[in-house]
């Protein structure tokens, strides 16, 4: 049975882990992981902000007519009433 000894300074690990390339497939995989991350983001913040958008064009354009949704409310209640 025989052991080998190394006498001297220990060498440096010469295999470096060299950067992998990664496929096309790999690629448009990320590319795709990354699009569904901000579409989703933005859909979060722009849902809402378009929902009250409109929410503010439908009072604006009622109030421009001179009536309110309430009023409109209270007009189609009078006509289901009445039938």
């Amino acid at each position: 049975m025989t052991t080998e000894l190394h006498e001297g300074p220990l060498e440096a690990a010469t295999e470096v882990a060299a950067p992998t390339t990664l496929s096309w497939r790999d690629q448009r995989e990320r590319r795709r992981r990354r699009r569904l991350w901000l579409e989703e983001l933005m859909g979060w913040i722009l849902v809402p902000l378009i929902l009250i958008g409109g929410y503010w064009l439908v009072v604006g354009a009622l109030d421009a007519m001179g009536t309110s949704p309430s009023a409109i409310l209270n007009g189609f209640s009078t006509i289901t009433s009445n039938l």
